[in-house]
């Protein structure tokens, strides 16, 4: 799996704080439909949002052969894509732009449709083609296609571009899961299509709600005052310890301005020894789905000083190994060169 310009995202990288203003979808407004035809060759349709009525004029299947009325996969469409942004708002939707001049378009989109069908309503995914819908390149910042991208609660998160293998993809959209949990987007699409409402899911612990209530609100800090409490009442609550490195880190990142980051990044890149510069940039190298850079960096510092500023750095890539999960394949190579550096 390869990227243009960044890896997999991980939880909280993908969260609107930081992803705002990456990408300006509110200049796609809706339009009328292109003509028949217009869209590339190499792919067929697939159904419509509308069980009655879908976006290429006519009912469809899924892969698995489930009906219309209930569709995981959509043709994305000037005309029906600001409603797969409302619709993230309720579950994440996962666009594929593919081209019919690319060779690995129509395999990337076969895989994304098996793995997003078997999340049972919990993700939708939406084909794109580039060469009938190009303002949705050029509003993604598209390089080269293949490539997947995601949006929650009408926020743009980067994925991957290229081919992938389909356990790297699962990892990738479990991630995505949490990273949309995070934000409130719990939603699971019933029978019924993107209308129906599955039974409600059991009430999160009283706790775990205000947190999730708080970074509704962006108050990060509350957010994290609950976990905090969560964990003192429960101290192997795994679920309030991630979501605490979670919020603690969109906390930190928030408070950075545009300036400041450019600021800090010079500053780490002249000082290799300042704690608090290196845990910046680690900070937003993880949060830009640079994950490897982000753990290494810490590592690199926690090697080369002793005393407190090396607890408070391995601390802190204890937090980030969190965010990012701690079965990520990437943190157990983060976690393999911290034991090198300490033993």
């Amino acid at each position: 799996m390869t990227s243009p310009a960044s890896r997999p995202v991980p939880p909280a990288a993908a969260n609107p704080l930081n992803l705002r203003g990456a990408v300006d979808l509110s200049s796609l407004k809706q339009r009328p439909a292109p003509p028949a035809g217009g869209a590339g060759a190499g792919r067929p349709p697939a159904a419509g949002l509308d069980a009655g009525n879908g976006a290429d004029g006519g009912a469809g299947h899924t892969a698995d052969g489930k009906a219309a009325g209930a569709p995981l996969r959509v043709d994305v469409t000037e005309a029906n894509f600001q409603e797969l942004v409302d619709l993230s708002a309720q579950v994440p939707v996962v666009i594929a732009l593919w081209a019919g001049y690319s060779p690995g378009s129509a395999q990337l989109v076969d895989v994304l449709e098996r793995i997003v069908d078997s999340y049972d309503g919990r993700l939708v995914l939406g084909a794109a083609d580039i060469e009938a819908f190009p303002q949705l390149a050029q509003a993604f910042q598209v390089q080269a296609v293949p490539t997947a991208v995601a949006v929650v609660k009408g926020q743009p998160v980067p994925l991957f571009q290229g081919g992938a293998e389909e356990q790297q993809v699962r990892s990738l959209l479990d991630e995505l899961l949490k990273v949309a949990a995070a934000n409130g987007v719990t939603g699971r699409l019933g029978a019924g299509g993107p209308g129906a409402a599955e039974p409600e899911a059991p009430p999160l612990p009283p706790l775990h709600q205000k947190a999730f209530d708080a970074i509704e609100a962006g108050d990060y800090a509350g957010a994290a005052a609950a976990y905090r409490q969560a964990l003192t009442e429960m101290p192997a609550d795994a679920e309030a310890k991630a979501g605490l490195s979670q919020v603690e880190l969109m906390g930190r990142l928030q408070a950075l301005t545009a300036a400041e980051t450019e600021a800090v990044r010079g500053r780490a890149a002249e000082e290799p020894d300042n704690l608090d510069a290196q845990l910046a940039v680690a900070d937003l190298d993880v949060a830009g789905g640079h994950v490897e850079d982000g753990l290494g960096r810490i590592v690199t510092f926690i090697g080369r000083n002793f005393g407190p500023e090396r607890e408070t750095a391995r601390v802190r890539l204890l937090e980030l190994f969190d965010v990012v999960g701690t079965s990520d394949e990437r943190v157990a190579k983060a976690r393999q060169n911290l034991a090198r550096v300490l033993f």
